[in-house]
């Protein structure tokens, strides 16, 4: 199945059109549209432009406020509760984040919960916040519920992804930015529309037997928590779930669990919501709180290399630190575009006529 390679700012240049066209100011528009590409260009194709019909449509449900009034609720010197206005998630995060930044340098460390947001893209840039100001960042947030726990049927949590970012000196930083599944339902997504095949360990159908079908979630299946099964430590992808989870909502009065709101408007909302919105966490922590960042910054610099000469197994040239593939794949993608599948051209192609809108998508 070809591809279409689209030049990185002709594909921001459209973005931005379409947040503008639902309501976004200029600024809330630029930064949703940088947040939401750069999942393309690091290779989070299931998190990129290929969602922005989902916001859209989230939109048109009247479940997205383009114009959101965010704010602190509740706070203390490190720590705050923000209410995201039921603002794009996009941009709800990154103004908590800078909350978080804001607490660290005043007091060394910042820890902000969110509610009353919508999904956030990719955990990673807003984690990588922090790392300029020589802090350690740290982002998650919890999603609708399509996983079950283990030796349960039922979907209680979501993918539920955890983001740690770590600053180096003349290394590129440390960026682990993890879902607490097997595989990100993101990756199904691009397995149906290429007409794949799931590795067992990611889904379970109904009656929670393992499957390799891609559109089991469509038919009462579940995705696995990290691990696949008992045997294989599943426990602990749902322990790291369930933590993401608490954190995001039960600590912010956002949703949790199997109320939290599905990211496909058709799909109802659930009954009896507890809380309001999507929920995330974030944290910063100042190096210098703990030690000298230069001198923190040299080590990790030591960390990194050491574990680059590790000897490798054999079929292996090299031992990868978190945040490299992404890295190399920014480069790469800046140079010779970001590439697009048919389907994805197709959506967004749908979109710039109902706006009546100019795209890049002709080739």
């Amino acid at each position: 199945m070809s591809t279409f390679h689209i030049p990185y700012q002709s594909l921001k240049e459209f973005t931005k059109s379409i947040f503008l066209e639902i309501g976004c100011n200029h600024s809330d528009a630029e930064k949703a549209t940088l947040v939401l590409l750069s999942a393309d260009l690091r290779g989070i194709d299931s998190h990129g432009v290929a969602r922005l019909s989902g916001y859209v449509r989230l939109w048109d449900a009247k479940r997205v406020n383009p114009n959101p009034v965010m704010k602190i609720i509740h706070e203390t010197p490190s720590t705050a509760v923000v209410d995201g206005d039921q603002g794009l998630g996009l941009v709800v995060a990154p103004f908590a984040m800078q909350v978080a930044i804001e607490k660290a340098r005043n007091v060394g460390t910042g820890w902000v919960s969110v509610q009353n947001s919508n999904h956030f893209g990719i955990a990673a840039v807003h984690s990588m916040m922090a790392v300029n100001e020589d802090m350690i960042g740290i982002a998650m947030t919890n999603a609708s519920a399509l996983v079950a726990p283990t030796f349960s049927t039922e979907r209680l949590l979501g993918t539920n992804p955890i983001c740690v970012s770590i600053p180096a000196g003349v290394q590129p930083p440390f960026v682990a930015d993890l879902a607490t599944t097997t595989a990100a339902n993101g990756k199904l997504e691009i397995l149906q529309r290429n007409g794949g095949v799931a590795p067992l360990g990611w889904i379970q159908n109904k009656n929670g037997q393992p499957t390799t079908d891609p559109f089991e979630l469509k038919k009462g299946g579940a995705l696995l928590p990290l691990g696949g099964d008992r045997e294989h430590g599943s426990h602990k992808g749902y322990a790291l779930g369930a933590v993401v989870d608490i954190f995001s909502a039960v600590l912010s009065g956002a949703n949790y669990g199997p109320w939290v709101p599905p990211f496909p408007p058709y799909i109802p909302m659930p009954e009896n919501q507890p809380g309001k919105g999507i929920g995330h966490f974030f944290g910063a922590m100042r190096i210098d709180a703990f030690r000298p960042a230069e001198d923190f910054k040299k080590h990790m610099d030591a960390w990194i290399k050491r574990f680059r000469e590790a000897k490798t197994a054999d079929g292996y040239s090299n031992v990868l630190i978190p945040g490299d593939p992404e890295r190399e794949m920014e480069q790469e993608r800046l140079q010779a575009g970001i590439p697009l599948m048919p389907a994805v051209v197709d959506d967004l192609k749908s979109i710039a006529v109902r706006f009546d809108l100019s795209h890049p998508f002709n080739a």
